[in-house]
C-alpha cells in the first residue's frame, strides 16, 4: 500500500472517529453542561434583580462557585468539566471534517467550530482545574479579568483600535446570535422531524426568547467594549456580571434584568433540547 492511500486510509477511519458514538454522547453531555451553566446564571442573575447577589457573581465563575458550594459539588464539578471536554472535542472534529447538514464543509464554518473547540478547552480547563483545587481557575471575576486585558490591550500600540474592533466584533456576534434566533434558523441543526408538535412549539419558546436575550447580553458588553476603547478607560469594559447588573440602571430598574435572567434561563433549556435532538 503506498503513501497515499495509507494517508487516505487514515483520514477515513478519523472521519469514522469523528461520527462515532463517543462523540456523539460527548457533544451531547457538552449541551447539557451548557444548559445547566446558563440555568444557574439565570438564577443568580434572579437573585441580583431582587437584591444585591449577596456578592456573588452572575457569570460562569459565579456558577462554578455556586456548583461548588452544594453537597457533592466537586463530584458534579468533575462531571461538567468532562461534559465541557466532550462539547470541545466535538467541535474540534466538526473544524477537521465538517459540520452536519449540506453546508457543513465550508471554510467559514470550520473556522467558526475551531473557534468554538478553543472556547470550549478553555472552559472545560477552567472548572476542572477549580475542581482539581486550583479555586483561582474558573471562578475568577469576568468583570476583574475583563478589565486586566483591556487595560493590558489598551497599552499596547494601536491598543483603542484592538479594543474598539473586538468589541465591534462581540457586538457583531450577538447581533447575529439574536437573528438566528428571531429567525429560527436552529431549526436546520435539529431533528425536528422526531420532535412532536407541543415540542417543536416549546423548543421554539426557549429557543426564540433564549438566543435572543443571549445576543443582546452579548451585543451589550460590546458595546462597553467600544465606549472602553474611546475614552481610553478600561474600567467602562465589562464582564458577564456588570453587564447584567448595568441592566438594573434602566428606566426599568430591576425588571428588565429580570427578563433577561429568565431569558438567560431559557437558553439553558434550550442547550438541553439540543443535547436531545441536535444533529451531531
Amino acid at each position: 500500500m503506498n503513501a497515499n492511500a495509507l494517508s487516505m486510509n487514515a483520514r477515513g477511519r478519523a472521519r469514522r472517529a469523528s461520527r462515532s458514538r463517543a462523540v456523539d454522547v460527548g457533544a451531547r453531555a457538552g449541551f447539557v453542561a451548557r444548559g445547566v451553566i446558563y440555568l444557574l446564571v439565570g438564577t443568580l442573575a434572579l437573585r441580583i434583580a431582587f437584591s444585591d447577589g449577596g456578592g456573588q457573581q452572575a457569570d460562569r465563575g459565579g456558577a462554578i462557585a455556586e456548583i461548588a458550594g452544594k453537597p457533592f459539588g466537586s463530584i458534579l464539578l468533575w462531571v461538567l468539566g468532562v461534559a465541557l471536554a466532550g462539547m470541545a472535542l466535538w467541535r474540534l472534529s466538526e473544524a477537521f471534517f465538517g459540520q452536519a447538514g449540506p453546508d457543513g464543509h465550508k471554510a467559514g464554518k470550520r473556522a467558526v467550530a475551531a473557534a468554538r473547540f478553543v472556547f470550549y478547552a478553555f472552559v472545560s480547563y477552567s472548572v476542572l482545574s477549580y475542581a482539581a483545587g486550583d479555586k483561582g481557575s474558573g471562578s475568577g471575576s469576568s468583570d476583574r479579568q475583563t478589565d486586566d486585558v483591556t487595560a493590558r490591550a489598551l497599552e499596547w500600540t494601536g491598543g483603542q483600535w484592538i479594543v474598539g474592533i473586538a468589541g465591534v466584533g462581540v457586538i457583531g456576534a450577538g447581533l447575529w446570535m439574536a437573528y438566528r434566533a428571531l429567525t429560527r434558523k436552529y431549526h436546520k441543526h435539529l431533528k425536528t422531524g422526531e420532535m412532536t408538535r407541543r415540542s417543536r412549539q416549546a423548543v421554539d419558546v426557549v429557543g426564540v426568547f433564549g438566543g435572543t436575550v443571549r445576543g443582546a447580553v452579548f451585543a451589550t458588553a460590546g458595546g462597553f467594549a467600544v465606549a472602553a476603547a474611546v475614552r481610553h478607560e478600561p474600567g467602562r469594559a465589562k464582564g458577564m456580571d456588570d453587564t447584567l447588573r448595568s441592566f438594573t440602571e434602566t428606566p426599568a430598574g430591576p425588571w428588565l434584568l429580570v427578563l433577561i435572567a429568565i431569558g438567560l434561563a431559557a437558553f439553558g433549556l434550550f442547550s438541553w433540547a439540543n443535547a436531545r435532538w441536535r444533529k451531531i
